[in-house]
């Protein structure tokens, strides 16, 4: 199987969660502004998740284009992640819904977490088999911020039964990290194309 029918596939599942997750925004049925007041939380609820599936699939993207070919293992291991992030739309309604309550909070910090490690696991198949020449293997090199990420996550979940602010705070701060796209492996893609 050729790279574009994954590559499809991903960005059809990407483009769909967004839309799922917008439809939590409903529309008030009053006019003023002060309808909005109750959809605040809910709004930077899907801003934050908007930035983090924004987040995957630009590095997503980055991953799909380092590899040689598409292997079973590498298919199971996206199907892996896509069906972490496809668990966005309903954390982050429920964390819109109950802001103050610590167990949506929680429960969206696994989810993140188990996106992470699922983005790992994919992107360590994607090394084994492109083998000891792979240009992902040689971008990523320790990859300190994907290691580091989930013990950040760790870190949120436990805070979320202390205080949601800080577990939002912190998830927050890993989507800022991680917002400046990897620009890792288009390094590696230019000194492959002008040595």
């Amino acid at each position: 199987m050729g790279k574009s029918r994954l590559e499809a596939f991903s960005d059809g599942v990407f483009a769909i969660l967004i839309t799922i997750m917008v439809l939590d925004l409903k529309v008030p049925h009053d006019g003023s502004f002060a309808a909005l007041k109750p959809l605040v939380p809910v709004f930077f609820s899907y801003i934050l998740s908007f930035i983090y599936v924004g987040i995957y699939w630009n590095n997503h993207h980055h991953l799909l284009h380092s590899m040689h070919r598409v292997t079973g293992g590498v298919l199971w291991a996206n199907l892996h992640l896509l069906f972490w992030l496809s668990l966005f739309p309903f954390c982050t309604g429920w964390m819109g819904e109950n802001h103050e309550s610590p167990a949506p909070f929680a429960t969206y910090g696994v989810v993140l977490l188990m996106a992470a490690i699922a983005y790992l696991i994919l992107q360590q198949t994607i090394i084994a088999h492109d083998g000891n020449d792979s240009l992902l293997k040689s971008a990523v090199g320790s990859d300190l911020k994907g290691k580091l990420s989930p013990f950040i996550y760790i870190t949120a979940i436990a805070l979320a039964f202390v205080s949601t602010w800080l577990s939002s705070a912190l998830y927050a701060t890993i989507a800022l990290v991680w917002l400046i796209p990897d620009r890792r492996i288009e390094r590696e893609f230019e000194k492959v194309s002008h040595p």
